[in-house]
């Protein structure tokens, strides 16, 4: 059977390296306007049966969008999986066109599921959500400055600015509001998901920009996805200890706050705490457990779209 060709596409700021496995042939590109254009018109050349490109913290949206109308099959991965591969390959050198040859082999050896690229009006939603994160950071940095700092000039400095970031996280507020209630399908979810004792608004926002898929997989892959599911650490006779790892940072910072919440006003989640802690777990390993719990629950709940029902719903879910 003939093998068909599989592209790999290293992004920086300036240029995109494209390279194709197994023909080995190269190309580069200006990222920008124009070199999207003349990328995706050698790529007609190539026809790849998959195309491949790492997660670079948005500089991959433009190409990877152009390449979705384009109707090619486009997988983004996460940096980490990718050196992992080198790693295991030998590969210990970096460069723009080296790494485009490990994302080419990563496609053809492991042939990851493409991903169909998100709307824009979700891309603008998933931008406030993760804009409102990066200030309330911020706002964190200038509060621990504040407190280690005793000159008066520059502690005024620092509360105007804490007062700005204040009003800018309440305008980004308003207008993640606003994009819900234009959003009919959104809207729904949302107050599905605030139906739940410790869901509040911001981690109702954040679950559906950063996490499209609750509710579409099963309670595992979830919990994954968020990073509260425990790893197993065996090896022969050694059984190590179960830790959590990986999953996107942003989400379970958010899930933190609301499972915190969680303990104090939600029964389930609350007594599900109190039972892990009297059996001598730490109050850290009892968070994580009862925020994995929240992540099984939302994902149940959103997968059979049913509200919150604190002693008929808990019960299906925790065989789901």
């Amino acid at each position: 059977m003939k093998e068909g060709n599989y592209v790999g596409i290293d992004i920086s700021k300036e240029t995109l390296d494209v390279l194709v496995c197994p023909t080995g042939e190269i190309a580069k590109f200006a990222n920008d306007n124009d070199g999207i254009g003349h990328a995706i018109n050698w790529l007609k050349k190539v026809s790849p049966e998959l195309i491949v490109m790492e997660a670079t913290g948005g500089l991959e949206m433009p190409l990877y969008i152009t390449l979705a109308e384009a109707q090619y099959r486009v997988a983004v991965i996460n940096p980490r999986q990718i050196r992992d591969f080198a790693k295991s390959t030998g590969q210990r050198a970096k460069t723009d066109k080296l790494d485009a040859a490990i994302l080419a082999r990563y496609a053809m050896s492991i042939r990851p599921e493409p991903r169909s690229c998100p709307e824009q009006v979700f891309l603008q939603l998933k931008s406030r959500v993760v804009r409102r994160q990066q200030i309330v950071d911020m706002m964190a940095t200038e509060k621990n400055r504040l407190g280690s700092c005793h000159d008066p000039v520059t502690r005024e400095e620092i509360k105007v600015h804490i007062a700005w970031l204040k009003e800018q996280i309440d305008s980004i507020d308003k207008d993640i509001k606003k994009k819900l209630v234009e959003n009919t399908e959104w809207q729904e979810k949302a107050k599905l998901l605030m139906s739940v004792p410790g869901v509040g608004p911001v981690l109702a926002a954040t679950l559906i920009a950063q996490l499209p898929e609750l509710g579409k997989t099963n309670r595992c892959e979830a919990a994954a996805l968020v990073g509260v599911a425990p790893m197993n650490h065996d090896s022969g006779g050694h059984k190590g200890q179960r830790s959590i790892i990986g999953g996107r940072c942003r989400i379970r910072g958010a899930l933190f706050m609301g499972t915190l919440s969680a303990i104090r006003f939600n029964p389930v989640i609350k007594d599900f705490f109190q039972r892990l802690t009297a059996k001598g777990k730490t109050t850290r390993v009892a968070m994580i457990a009862c925020m994995r719990k929240m992540v099984c629950i939302l994902n149940a709940m959103v997968k059979h779209n049913k509200p919150w029902e604190c002693h008929g719903l808990y019960t299906q879910i925790v065989t789901i």
